[in-house]
């Protein structure tokens, strides 16, 4: 098993200089220029010509690369040009509450999602199957900011159970951190169980139609194990793919859900990074969202290892 993580990170090396290299290069094609907005109205050449050298601006883009990379190797993803605090502060400050948020809507999404898949799997064609299939549908189709907006009116202002707004941080105040996440994390949530609804549904249908299914039930095997340990254990391999590029576009695809509940997170970042054309803290959340997505195809390797013993034979 060391050995196989180990090939995939060194893999995963050429696929992460590429996303680098594209976003940088995209990065400094588009127009405009973000010194001369720190310049002042003034915008003395002078000034202009100083915050070019200071961040390394007036240098050809293939060394603002490599100077770049350079200090990636070392720790360092380089200072905001709004800021002026290092992009490493920035991202430390603001992952870990996407993360708590993510994992919280990612708990709740699974709660809600695989058991309705597989009760609709289990009863298909019958009312359940169609009124789960509507469910995952709605929560799908409704948008995010609207649903939220629906909660603050339902939960902070009529009944009055939770803060409409704002972030508490976990070891300050669990259960204030935990009121400030719950009506978020369910509006994500929520469009990830219909999501994972569907996939577990269409999953759990094309297993059991299979031979050992039918072979367990004919021995007279409990419903309950043929469903879980014969069932569900062979259709997860979807399922996990499928949950760890959701929890990976949750890193920096909030967004909305973090404006509407003013939940200082990365998605908020990303988003003021770009309109303000903060070159540095833009291509460190990249990387970092990148980094993410291939240590989530990692985890989704082992998993399919530990759930399938033949794929850990055959490597």
């Amino acid at each position: 098993m060391i050995a196989f993580i180990a090939r995939r990170l060194v893999g995963a090396i050429p696929t992460l200089i590429l996303i680098s290299l594209f976003v940088f290069t995209l990065q400094k094609l588009l127009p405009g220029d973000p010194i001369l907005a720190m310049a002042g109205e003034e915008r003395d050449p002078a000034v202009i010509a100083l915050l070019h050298e200071k961040y390394h601006l007036d240098q050809p883009i293939p060394i603002q690369y490599i100077r770049w990379v350079g200090g990636l190797l070392q720790g360092d993803f380089g200072m905001s040009l709004r800021t002026e605090q290092p992009v490493t502060t920035l991202v430390a400050s603001k992952l870990p509450v996407t993360l708590e948020l993510a994992a919280l809507a990612l708990i709740i999404a699974l709660a809600i999602g695989i058991p309705a898949g597989i009760i609709a799997a289990l009863r298909k064609g019958t009312a359940l199957d169609y009124g789960a299939n509507i469910v995952a549908l709605s929560g799908i189709s409704i948008p995010h900011f609207w649903l939220g907006i629906l909660l603050i009116m339902l939960f902070s202002v009529k009944l009055k159970w939770l803060p409409a707004s704002g972030f508490v941080p976990l070891f300050d105040d669990p259960v204030q951190n935990f009121k400030t996440l719950i009506l978020p994390a369910f509006v994500v949530g929520v469009g990830l169980a219909g999501t994972l609804m569907r996939h577990t549904r269409g999953a759990m249908l094309s297993v059991l139609g299979t031979d050992y299914v039918r072979t367990a039930r004919a021995k007279g095997l409990m419903p309950r194990s043929v469903v879980l340990k014969h069932a569900f254990r062979n259709a997860l391999m979807p399922i996990v793919t499928l949950t760890t590029l959701l929890f990976g576009e949750m890193l920096g695809g909030a967004v909305l859900t973090e404006q509407v509940f003013s939940i200082p997170g990365f998605g908020k970042m990303i988003v003021d990074a770009v309109f303000n054309r903060d070159y540095a803290v833009v291509q460190g959340v990249v990387l970092c969202v990148a980094v993410g997505f291939v240590l989530l195809n990692l985890l989704a390797d082992v998993l399919y290892r530990v759930i399938n013993p033949r794929l850990r034979t055959a490597s």
